[in-house]
């Protein structure tokens, strides 16, 4: 992708230095890694809920890991500024005002309205405060236990979270946490699948438009951004975690699902054809 030398958002804020203290973790984008070994081996259903190890930190950083994720971090502000440029056109074209959420940096933990959240858990959206938040130590993550590099594998995950902001501005989060609340725990799985992978559709329509409008994609680009969907499917991540798969157990869908959504969006770019509760 093509990023150096434009705008960086500036709905950013860079708590890289202080401390969080974090007790929990909660269900990003990669939440679900953590999900899948702690509900299969018995733990709670709700990944919000399930405990870390307190004073777990990562090391200092050397003078060249903190130079690498000072320029990931200006990175990330650029997709979220794409990503606004993106969604304030979509929403103005509906007669909308598109109200523009806040990315929050951090390191080893964090607290947010939704709780005390470790980085185990991956990037993730609180609904509460309209934030995104990230522990950009995650991209190495990705790359090295993953097997997802690439720049544009960032900025698909930045494009998801964003992605359940929009859903939080449709009302569509607020309405499926009621029905979530009524049903069974793997009816509320179904319905937290379809909630992720409605965002990995809209990430999808971001990049048709972030292409469309600022023509800044590489070639790759989207075959990376595919390669992140299809490396946390619950699919592939339950095989890998225990050798067996749980298909009621899953929240986020299979690497096929998140694959189709997100190349769905970005093949259409047409907002009216994301209703994965439909589809699913």
């Amino acid at each position: 992708m093509q990023w150096l030398g434009r705008r960086g958002s500036t709905n950013v804020e860079d708590r890289r230095g202080l401390s969080g203290g974090g007790i929990a973790a909660g269900g990003g984008i990669i939440g679900v890694i953590i999900y899948v070994l702690y509900t299969l081996l018995g733990g709670e259903a709700d990944p919000s809920q399930m405990p870390v190890s307190p004073g777990a930190q990562q090391a200092p950083m050397t003078t060249e890991e903190k130079k690498a994720d000072d320029q990931r971090a200006d990175f990330v502000k650029v997709v979220l500024a794409d990503t606004e440029d993106v969604w304030n056109k979509i929403f103005a074209d509906n007669g909308k005002k598109y109200t523009e959420p806040t990315l929050v940096l951090y390191r080893d933990a964090v607290a947010s309205a939704c709780g005390n959240t470790s980085s185990a858990s991956g990037p993730f959206y609180c609904p509460e405060d309209s934030k995104l938040y990230i522990d950009l130590s995650f991209y190495q993550e990705m790359q090295d236990k993953l097997h997802a590099p690439g720049d544009f594998a960032m900025a698909y995950v930045v494009a998801h979270e964003v992605g359940h902001h929009i859903q939080k501005l449709n009302g569509v989060t607020q309405k499926i946490a009621r029905i979530r609340q009524q049903a069974s725990e793997a009816e509320a799985n179904k319905y937290s699948v379809m909630l992720e992978l409605q965002a990995d559709f809209y990430a999808g329509v971001w990049a048709h438009y972030d292409q469309k409008m600022k023509n800044v994609l590489d070639a790759g680009d989207i075959d990376e951004a595919l390669n992140a969907a299809n490396a946390i499917g619950d699919d592939r991540l339950q095989k890998q975690a225990t050798g067996t798969v749980v298909p009621d157990a899953f929240t986020h869908g299979t690497s096929q699902q998140r694959m189709y959504w997100f190349k769905k969006g970005y093949d259409t770019g047409d907002i009216s054809q994301g209703d994965t509760f439909k589809e699913n």
